[in-house]
């Protein structure tokens, strides 16, 4: 069982590692994210989210996924192409993953340890999102149709 989230570490659009610990000290707002969903247009709200409390210590991560109606086909470039021509993202999208099944990444079985759902744990769908304090506790878990902005007030406290 991990004990902490800075314990791990998620793939990043290269193809590379990147620990969590790099965050430590952050607010962090994990979501698993898709090209193809109706719930995309989501982007622009995080990236105001980013825009607008960065300085002061918000982190939001996307976490690509393809296992909700295959709404997230693309390579890891293509994932990144995307979000730069459509939305010009400057928080980091991280390389595509599987939040549910067999093939979970650690993250997301952390993540759904600490903040459960309702009905079932996992995760319903795209653009799920993960509130995390810089202690690293998993706050608060919002569903697809929470909008950034209607979490910005939880985002606060937070800062």
């Amino acid at each position: 069982m991990t004990a902490s989230i800075y314990d791990l570490s998620v793939p990043t659009s290269k193809g590379d590692e990147k620990s969590l610990e790099d965050y430590r000290g952050k607010v962090l707002l994990i979501v698993n994210t898709a090209s193809k969903c109706g719930f995309t247009p989501q982007y622009e709200g995080l990236q105001a989210l980013h825009d607008k409390h960065s300085e002061r210590g918000l982190v939001v991560i996307a976490m690509p996924c393809n296992q909700f109606g295959k709404q997230e086909p693309g390579s890891n470039a293509e994932v990144q192409e995307f979000c730069q021509m459509n939305y010009g993202l400057s928080f980091p999208v991280m390389g595509k993953i599987d939040v549910n099944g067999p093939n979970r990444h650690p993250l997301y079985a952390y993540l759904t340890q600490q903040a459960g759902g309702i009905i079932t744990d996992g995760i319903k769908w795209n653009f799920t999102k993960f509130l995390v304090d810089r202690e690293g506790n998993v706050v608060k878990r919002f569903g697809s149709i929470s909008k950034p902005a209607d979490i910005a007030k939880d985002i606060e406290k937070l800062l």
